[in-house]
């Protein structure tokens, strides 16, 4: 398995999945929901940490988002925001993750008159924890979700202006909500980009798809991805066991 290939896994289905993680060398992208980071428990982290790190196994996190805003114009919402983030790199310190990925909380439809107020608060917001992300050694990567063109993104990466700070591409949300073509994108964002999710569609529903069982063009994003950003981390973010066996078979054509 290439070592930049992840697959996403759940932090509270690690434990069922990880002898199969480590048989199969997986490199997992581990996500901690609120509740995950509630009940955890450092020493079997740290434990399950040094099993990957054993294997010669790479990790990535993605972070919780539900609820959560960092460019919130609500104080308290960022406070909560921040309290969980805080929570979060507490598991980052004991995985050291190559890559944490981050939803920036954007959504046009609720603040498209508020959109500096917004940015702002997020540049405020993501410096904080810039100390934080290299003291792991870390690279914090905001995802593009319901963003139909990316100039918002890139404001926040322009401004935060730090090479710990970058942008995920999810393909599929691009093509569920983006207005804009891929050569489009990654004309903006492309030498930003630290890390993609891989997941297909059809345009209408976030599927989670492997990918060639819906209707994105791989052929068109793997060779972007080969010429903005060939060393990023590629995530499979396959929602099933089955899925992500066939996942595993598609995109090994565009791995060699």
């Amino acid at each position: 398995m290439p070592s930049n290939l992840h697959v996403h896994v759940p932090y509270l289905r690690l434990s069922e999945h990880l002898q199969y993680i480590l048989h199969n060398r997986l490199n997992p992208e581990i996500f901690f929901s609120a509740e995950a980071l509630d009940t955890l428990i450092c020493e079997k982290l740290d434990a399950q940490s040094n099993l990957l790190k054993e294997a010669g196994l790479a990790t990535t996190i993605h972070a919780p988002f539900l609820d959560l805003n960092p460019g919130a114009l609500d104080g308290t919402i960022r406070d909560a925001t921040r309290r969980r983030f805080e929570q979060l790199f507490k598991a980052a310190e004991i995985l050291q993750p190559r890559v944490i990925v981050f939803h920036p909380g954007y959504d046009e439809l609720r603040y498209g008159d508020s959109r500096m107020a917004w940015l702002k608060n997020s540049i405020d917001f993501w410096r904080e924890f810039l100390p934080t992300a290299k003291s792991v050694g870390c690279i914090i990567a905001v995802e593009n979700i319901f963003e139909k063109e990316p100039s918002t993104l890139r404001g926040l990466l322009e401004a935060v202006d730090d090479p710990s700070f970058r942008h995920c591409f999810d393909v599929g949300h691009w093509h569920m909500f983006s207005k804009v073509t891929l050569e489009e994108w990654f004309a903006e964002l492309g030498p930003y980009i630290a890390e993609f999710h891989i997941h297909d569609n059809h345009g209408d529903a976030d599927e989670h798809l492997p990918l060639g069982e819906g209707v994105i063009d791989f052929d068109l994003l793997f060779g972007l991805a080969g010429h903005y950003a060939p060393h990023a981390v590629k995530t499979i973010e396959a929602h099933t066991a089955e899925r992500l066996e066939r996942a595993l078979k598609n995109i090994d054509k565009y791995l060699k």
